[in-house]
């Protein structure tokens, strides 16, 4: 497996991907819509079980789990991307990530499958003219079949200032 770069020609495809090879993804849903995420920040998948809630945190940070000693941040990607709001059931999982060296869950919908995808079946994301649309954890959308998956930078997302769990400067 190769590590992802940010080449300029292909904003923020991976580098793998951008220099004619293939990268693995795991894919999960929210809602209808399918993302794809590097395989190689994914730790774990977990059932889901209620985290203990911290007071005063953000709606999308559902509380922490202890994962075998590691006490665990869980955020409800849903609650993140501006998702219409679900119960959980059966099929909802924690994606345990390593980023930038911190453990953090992710709680999605239902995980999918891990694909391989070669350069030519990805295109950069979509540039929106509209400020309230931030599509800068998009690296870009593939196309399998006849699904579509929109390939998500979970390290930036889960790094970034807003959500509080990693110090950027780190």
């Amino acid at each position: 497996m190769n590590t992802f770069e940010q080449p300029p020609s292909q904003a923020k495809l991976g580098a793998a991907a951008a220099a004619g090879g293939s990268a693995e993804y795991l894919s999960f849903r929210l809602g209808a819509e399918e993302y794809g995420i590097d395989i190689l920040r994914v730790q774990e998948i977990r059932s889901f079980e209620e985290p203990t809630r911290i007071a005063n945190s953000p709606p999308h940070l559902k509380g922490v789990v202890n994962l075998r000693g590691v006490i665990v941040p869980v955020v409800d990607l849903r609650i993140k991307l501006g998702c219409e709001k679900i119960e959980y059931n059966s099929f909802t999982v924690v994606i345990v990530l390593n980023v930038k060296g911190r453990v953090v869950g992710a709680v999605v919908d239902s995980v999918s499958d891990v694909l391989e995808l070669a350069r030519d079946q990805i295109r950069p994301a979509p540039e929106m003219a509209n400020a309230a649309v931030d599509t800068s954890f998009i690296t870009g959308i593939a196309s399998v079949g006849e699904r579509m998956l929109i390939l998500m930078d979970i390290e930036a997302l889960m790094a970034s200032a807003d959500m509080g769990l990693i110090d950027s400067r780190a």
